[in-house]
């Protein structure tokens, strides 16, 4: 019992920290000190070096910011320019009409940029102004929106399952195979529902404004996507066919990235100098706190927190779907107030013991942890894609979060799904060979 009060005193004291603006790297590294100062005998000094060094030089940790530039090379192309005009024609006959390019443009983009936030600002930008111009219904463009740029968590070269696997052990590119089935998942359930509230609410989508293409037209008009796409599957590809590392495909990607945008004309030294920028700081910030989360999960192994938490879960006799349910609502509950990062990094060290104490598979809940940040993602106060949203069109808050309600609770039906057939994320990755 004297260590559960020891943790709540380190948690209140990071709580503190974070809300009173520390960086969240220095805060963990801050709680590290204090922990092992404080209730263990090991030397501070020579701890924080030997975390610090060998959270550095993670080989794995390498194709983080090679993903990120893929992002930002292809966010600074005409991909966004040419999204709407080469989705728009494949919907336009289907329930709910021009509001599945919301859908289907987040998931595209999700797997090049891995980032939420940028997800929403880039198909943002082209479908907010367009589809309120043709008369959609306000709350399922924000809707749609909101909820669909959460995937840029989940499908795959996602940041968060980089940082998962990094801070866990865990294999980057089975976790990266385990995101592909649930990412079509939830961009099923969300083109379900708005073709349900579509049909319900005929009056929320214009009456004959849908153009008729004959296949060849719909073709041509997407003819621009077409090599992003080869680039998402063969990237994605080389990976499950074991052809290359995650490292490796990071590299391709982000050389052909450049080819790419250099080959439609959107490449010079303005946008390859800013996105290079764009990825130092967004890999430092990332890289740092995966550094102070790495020394902390250190401290606490030292202290004994982890084992001493894990053991009193167990005398509760939890059973493995009554700890996922408490997690959730842990999780949801924390996302309100942290980003998807920090959650995964702050809390990996303690939960994962007890986590796999229950016989619950380490890779099978990296991708359940990573979906429920995903709902963070659009919970207020917190939530990065209703800000995101926000500064787009300078709706009320609240009224973005409420018009995202719908899509918050399809991401909790896609948690429940994958725990009642966990195949769903573990089918592809054992198909994997060693």
């Amino acid at each position: 019992m004297e260590m559960i009060w020891m943790s709540l005193l380190l948690l209140c004291l990071l709580l503190v920290l974070l809300a009173g603006g520390l960086w969240v790297a220095f805060s963990l590294t801050a709680i590290g000190c204090i922990a092992l100062y404080f209730f263990s005998g090991i030397p501070v000094g020579d701890s924080l070096s030997t975390a610090f060094y060998s959270a550095s030089v993670s080989w794995d940790l390498a194709a983080l910011p090679m993903f990120i530039w893929m992002g930002e090379v292809l966010f600074r192309s005409r991909l966004s320019e040419e999204m709407f005009r080469g989705i728009s024609p494949w919907v336009g006959k289907v329930p709910g009409k021009l509001l599945h390019t919301n859908i289907i443009g987040c998931g595209i983009f999700a797997a090049i940029s891995g980032s939420s936030a940028a997800t929403a600002a880039t198909i943002g930008k082209m479908s907010i102004p367009e589809l309120t111009k043709r008369g959609y219904n306000k709350n399922q463009i924000l809707g749609t929106l909101a909820g669909s740029a959460t995937l840029g968590l989940l499908i795959p070269p996602s940041i968060i399952l980089i940082v998962y696997g990094v801070a866990t052990e865990q294999s980057i590119a089975r976790l990266f195979v385990a995101g592909i089935l649930p990412g079509l998942m939830l961009m099923f359930l969300f083109a379900g529902y708005v073709m349900i509230w579509s049909l319900m609410n005929p009056s929320g989508v214009p009456v004959g404004e849908a153009e008729s293409f004959s296949f060849k037209e719909k073709v041509q008009r997407s003819r621009p996507l077409i090599p992003v796409m080869l680039l998402i599957v063969g990237v994605i590809g080389s990976i499950y066919a074991g052809l290359a590392s995650p490292t490796e495909s990071a590299a391709i990607g982000v050389a052909l990235a450049h080819l790419l945008s250099w080959k439609s004309g959107s490449l010079n030294w303005n946008t390859f100098s800013n996105g290079l920028m764009g990825t130092v700081k967004t890999s430092s910030m990332i890289a740092f706190i995966l550094v102070g989360a790495h020394f902390l999960t250190t401290a606490m192994g030292f202290t004994g927190i982890p084992r001493e938490l894990a053991a009193w879960i167990d005398t509760l006799g939890l059973s493995p779907y009554m700890l996922l349910m408490a997690l959730t609502l842990f999780f949801i509950l924390l996302g309100c107030f942290l980003d998807g990062i920090s959650v995964v990094v702050l809390t990996t060290s303690v939960i994962l013991p007890m986590v796999e104490a229950a016989g619950i598979d380490p890779l099978w809940f990296g991708i359940y942890l990573v979906i429920v940040v995903e709902m963070s993602q659009i919970t207020p106060p917190v939530g990065f894609n209703l800000f995101v949203i926000q500064g787009l069109t300078g709706e009320n808050i609240l009224r973005i979060a409420w018009a995202a309600l719908p899509y918050f609770l399809l991401i909790l039906s896609g948690v429940i799904l994958i725990t009642l057939f966990p195949a769903i994320v573990t089918y592809l990755p054992s198909k994997m060979g060693n």
